[in-house]
């Protein structure tokens, strides 16, 4: 493997996986997530989530990329070359993560500049939904094009292409040691902040609040391994591809249990900041926080405006940090997305870092504009709920398939032992890797597309569908297309 396609340190690594799992997810969806499934009663299903799912997942993703040290889609065809097509499904899917992924960041973006005179004015409502983004249910909306949106765009693609573009340690690992402490510094300001905040407590409390009637709702169950599975990124081959890049002697299980463990932090002192701020509000409006939460972009880009509109001077500070949190988050997170495709065009057509990086963001960037329109919004909950209900699990059921059983994963055994002090993997986590998780994963992907195709308008049916095409044509191009690398067909 070439010098630019390595990391030069363990801790690059780390950070830059720990920077891939903490991302948007973590602040705006999490503390909703634990809010509305059982308060303190979701830690059980959330613990167990860890423990079943997500830390033998990455147990195999690690190992995999560690064994073969190839981009994903050389990886499967190493397997088993007929099943090269599901080696670009699982990076493409990612790239198409990405695409949307950008257009939030962009928001945001703006939103740090907004921050710092208030720019969103009395109503962050209307500011958002109608000058900013001109927002609209109708598939016309998408001829409407928002150039500050698309601007913002383009200057997020510039700054992901110039990060990337460069060898792997001297782009993403440096900006990874910077930028994932720089990030856990900043929420450890905002909680320390925000519990001292006036109502706190009272946010807190309702966070808190255990449901223990909950537990026998299948549903909690179902959140707490959703919620796992978007944050950990687990499916969607980077962490298998950046394992690849990895010295010999790198502990694998320790450094998985330090990131997934990292990641669960950040996501709940996340939660801790959201709701003080958000106790701190409903005092200040005697509105109950119950009618206060939500997620996504209701939550950043509308409560919190609303909050730092009442919260006084102190506002000029909290507000830039809190969206530059959000950007951090989302940056560390979207530079890692594109490495898996970039990586395997690299390997099945002989090119440079430098070139696939480029040409992928290019085409990247041009696609992501559709989220500049009106329609974009709209758009963008279309394209990540079948990303997340459909293609994420799909994608988790074909690894556990190529991995667990077709390649085995007790070839993976002496690879993930003999390179730890730690704990020794054995028939328990076979066991779950190859009976328990594609089981259980599979009832949980049947039971959500029979309720996608229960309840999906038509129109939206029809656009998840097109996405898929579009995504199922571009893998069939690339499966088919002839490999320009003599040894596309070799081991590593």
């Amino acid at each position: 493997m070439s010098r630019e396609n390595q990391w030069g340190s363990t801790l690059s690594f780390i950070l830059a996986m720990i920077g891939s799992a903490v991302g948007l997810g973590n602040i705006w969806r999490y503390p909703y997530v634990l809010y509305s499934s059982g308060g303190g009663a979701f830690f059980i299903p959330y613990i167990i989530a860890i423990l079943l799912m997500g830390i033998p997942i990455l147990f195999l993703e690690y190992g995999i990329g560690f064994k073969f040290k190839s981009s994903f889609a050389k990886t499967i065809t190493q397997i088993n070359p007929k099943w090269q097509f599901l080696g670009w499904f699982v990076p493409v899917s990612l790239l198409t993560v990405m695409i949307y992924y950008s257009s939030l960041l962009s928001i945001d973006g703006i939103y740090i500049f907004l921050s710092m005179f208030k720019g969103w004015g009395a109503d962050p409502n209307a500011f958002f939904t109608t000058t900013l983004t001109h927002s609209s249910t109708s598939v016309s909306g998408i001829l409407n094009f928002v150039p500050l949106i698309g601007l913002a765009i383009i200057i997020v693609w510039i700054l992901v292409w110039y990060i990337s573009h460069r060898d792997l340690e001297s782009g993403l690992g440096k900006v990874s040691k910077i930028l994932v402490p720089m990030l856990f510094i900043i929420m450890i300001f905002m909680i320390i902040f925000s519990v001292t905040l006036p109502g706190a407590s009272i946010g807190l409390a309702e966070l808190y609040r255990p449901n223990w009637s909950l537990l026998s709702d299948p549903n909690i169950w179902m959140m707490a391994f959703g919620q796992i599975i978007f944050s950990l990124n687990i499916g969607l081959s980077g962490t298998i591809t950046f394992a690849g890049y990895l010295n010999e002697d790198t502990d694998i299980i320790s450094n998985t249990i330090i990131i997934a463990l990292a990641n669960s932090l950040f996501e709940n002192i996340s939660a801790i900041a959201v709701f003080s701020i958000l106790g701190y509000m409903s005092l200040q409006t005697a509105t109950p926080v119950g009618d206060l939460v939500s997620q996504g972009t209701g939550l950043i880009f509308i409560i919190y405006p609303a909050i730092f509109n009442i919260l006084g001077q102190l506002s000029y500070i909290i507000g830039p940090l809190f969206f530059l949190t959000i950007f951090i988050a989302g940056l560390t997170s979207i530079l890692t997305m594109i490495e898996p495709i970039a990586f395997s065009v690299q390997n099945k057509f002989n090119v440079s870092r430098k070139y696939s990086v480029t040409v992928l963001c290019i085409i990247g960037g041009l696609i992501s504009l559709v989220y500049a329109t009106s329609f974009g919004s709209t758009l963008l909950e279309y394209v990540d709920t079948y990303v997340n209900q459909i293609a994420i699990l799909f994608c988790l059921i074909l690894e556990c398939i190529l991995f667990a059983w077709m390649y085995k994963a007790e070839n993976l055994l002496d690879v993930l032992n003999s390179r730890t002090k730690s704990f020794k993997l054995g028939k328990g986590w076979l066991f779950i890797v190859k009976y328990l998780l594609p089981i259980g994963i599979s009832i949980v992907w049947v039971g959500g597309m029979i309720g996608i195709i229960k309840d999906y308008s038509m129109e939206r049916l029809t656009i998840t569908l097109v996405v898929a095409v579009i995504i199922f044509v571009t893998c069939l191009i690339l499966t088919r297309l002839k490999p320009t690398n003599p040894n596309w067909d070799k081991l590593s």
